[in-house]
């Protein structure tokens, strides 16, 4: 699954824990098989009481698929030791992954080191063994098989085994965890995880799925941790560190000051193929610092080793200094090519400014993108059209985001029977279309002063909040914004049920931070999560997309087809820089694409004697476009 990790950029919604991934149901290029000789039988659900475990009968005639023939993609030049330091914006609210404030930025970090049971090339886009070493598919189109990795071991030693998957739907469908999400999904969607030993499972949709591999690849929930699942949870849990199956675990933690993660010594995949020469730091330090300017003047002391240089201030005039001048810090250009997060400005129905569509298409018309990506952004950027771009055939790219047009705000305002005031903004009724933007990082505020600028002329006045991340998060999942400036993540195939369907509007603590209820909408996001036939989930992806754009509630703004970034030279990547996924070259946790990069303790002596001595190098920056795509704003 493509985890997404944006420390100063973004906030992060819920990302399903289900493994996502592009592959052919049953076979797949790169795919070795073995097959068993048995029957095959519907699983059924178990018990998970230990005193009462049962083992089924393995069907027969399964054919066993593997994958150790795709390329590696990390360096045998690799070193290991060193520390990674990185600023985190605001300390996280709870170390808990689910429940109450968990959806915090921090949260990825956490998951990171949680492995699945398969993952994804990400090159190839084949699967390749996780904490599964051999998978098969059920005739039925509802059901995976798994035979379990023997020596997986959880941080804390414990073997992993088929009951810490049994234990995830006790979990996750648990009411103590308050998370009305994965209680859904773990009811609705998952039918039953069978053990046939301890090291061989089944899972069963509660539906035929055409995508079934992109569902049933869970993580484990180390049963025996989490033995005080009760009413307390969310009091016992919330600073818990939970044992993984990662190459990293808490180390240490000061609240409010950092976070220290530490490699583990005789991690269980170290040797694993597709794990050699990747997850190299010893450790990964994360240090509050909540200013992103002070972030700044971190880094250019050499006190962070890296620092995105996305925003193009940042790349094109905040690099004009000493330290990037005189050669001591390198930057690196690397364009990628996945789905594009929903960067945007996500309007609340639920406000009564909001709750009539005319407003809502009128706040889009006096919105001016593409003058903030011509002037602010240096034309870097590419103008966003939708929230589900960059799905393949699964996405509609007919779809024109609106324009900066004061002659269609005047007809649909007039037409709703509002009248300009004399301070120029529209009226009604004692009301102004005076609403607050609320944003959590202060690089935004250019984009967001002439947003505000142009709004105004427009009748439209924006009084902009910004708030720290974690303050961000919870005012908007409590549903109390006007208008939310963040950026939603990405999964395989578009999801709709999250954000947009009015089970989870009206309520805080879920997605759907437009509280969209259309029963029309509705109707087709039922319909899409019950298709058993790809053309027609196809068809139904492309008209919920027309209706989430007809409703508008959500204004796209921008995507960025590639990660920009400064670093010390101590830190060393591999010759191809990275992967076609990767979104950031520096992630030290992600098991499909981080961890490719180490660090040299000698460059780094050498570097900052040159420092102390004046001594200059040739400043170097890095353009890779070996994964570069057309986009047009």
């Amino acid at each position: 699954m493509r985890l997404k990790l944006y420390l100063h950029l973004s906030v992060v919604f819920h990302l399903s824990i289900v493994l996502i991934i592009l592959l052919v149901l049953i076979c797949c290029p790169g795919c070795s098989s073995e097959t068993t000789e048995n029957t095959e039988k519907d699983p059924q659900p178990l018990p998970t009481d230990r005193d009462k475990r049962i083992y089924e009968t393995l069907p027969k005639n399964l054919v066993w698929l593997t994958n150790q023939e795709d390329p590696v993609f990390a360096s045998p030049a690799a070193l290991k030791g060193g520390t990674l330091r990185s600023p985190l914006s605001s300390f996280p609210m709870t170390f808990r992954v689910v429940g109450p404030d968990s959806n915090g930025s921090f949260r990825s970090a956490i998951l990171g080191n949680q492995l699945s049971l398969i993952n994804i090339h990400p090159n190839t886009e084949n699967i390749i063994p996780e904490l599964a070493t051999q998978w098969a598919f059920g005739r039925d189109k509802k059901t995976m098989y798994f035979k379990l990795d023997p020596g997986a071991k959880w941080s804390d030693g414990v073997p992993v085994t088929a009951w810490d998957y049994v234990y995830t739907l006790t979990f996750m469908r648990s009411e103590y965890i308050i998370a009305p999400w994965y209680n859904d999904y773990y009811s609705r969607e998952i039918e039953s995880v069978v053990v046939y030993d301890d090291y061989t499972i089944g899972i069963k949709s509660t539906k035929a799925v055409p995508d079934l591999h992109l569902k049933l690849g869970i993580s484990p929930t180390p049963e025996h941790f989490f033995s005080l699942l009760g009413p307390q949870f969310i009091q016992d849990y919330n600073w818990a560190v939970v044992p993984n199956t990662g190459a990293y675990q808490i180390h240490e933690f000061k609240k409010g000051r950092f976070i220290k993660f530490k490699r583990k010594d005789h991690w269980w995949a170290r040797e694993k193929k597709y794990f050699q020469n990747r997850f190299n730091v010893d450790y990964v330090l994360y240090t509050v610092i909540r200013d992103y300017n002070l972030q700044w003047e971190h880094f250019k002391k050499g006190r962070i080793d890296a620092f995105s240089l996305n925003m193009p201030k940042y790349w094109h005039d905040k690099t004009r200094t000493r330290v990037f001048e005189k050669g001591y810090v390198n930057r690196i250009w690397f364009y990628n090519d996945l789905a594009r997060p929903s960067r945007g400005m996500w309007l609340n129905q639920d406000k009564k400014i909001f709750s009539d569509q005319r407003l809502r298409l009128a706040f889009a018309h006096a919105m001016n993108i593409k003058k903030v990506i011509d002037r602010v952004l240096r034309g870097d950027y590419a103008r966003l059209a939708q929230p589900f771009f960059g799905y393949g055939k699964y996405t509609d790219y007919t779809i024109a985001p609106r324009q900066y047009d004061i002659g269609k705000v005047e007809a649909l305002m007039e037409d709703a029977g509002w009248k300009r005031g004399t301070d120029g903004i529209w009226q009604k009724q004692g009301q102004r279309f005076s609403v607050t933007v609320t944003y959590g990082f202060e690089e935004y505020m250019p984009q967001l002063v002439v947003l505000k600028e142009d709004a105004l002329k427009a009748g439209i006045e924006l009084e902009l909040e910004k708030l720290d991340s974690t303050a961000t998060v919870k005012k908007i999942l409590e549903k109390k914004h006007d208008v939310a400036w963040i950026t939603s993540g990405t999964s395989s195939r578009p999801s709709y049920w999250q954000g947009w369907h009015s089970d989870n509007a009206h309520q805080p603590q879920t997605n759907n931070i437009t509280n969209t209820d259309d029963p029309e909408l509705d109707e087709l996001i039922d319909k899409y999560r019950a298709s058993l036939d790809e053309p027609e989930r196809i068809n139904l992806s492309l008209a919920i997309q027309n209706k989430i754009h007809a409703i508008a509630a959500y204004v796209p703004t921008f995507m960025v087809p590639y990660v920009r970034t400064a670093f010390w030279p101590w830190l060393e990547l591999p010759s191809f820089h990275g992967t076609k996924m990767s979104e950031g070259l520096f992630d030290p946790f992600s098991s499909t694409t981080g961890g490719l990069f180490w660090i040299d303790k000698k460059i780094r002596k050498q570097t900052l004697d040159a420092m102390k001595k004046g001594i200059a190098f040739e400043p170097k920056i890095i353009m890779n476009t070996q994964f570069k795509i057309k986009v047009a704003n």
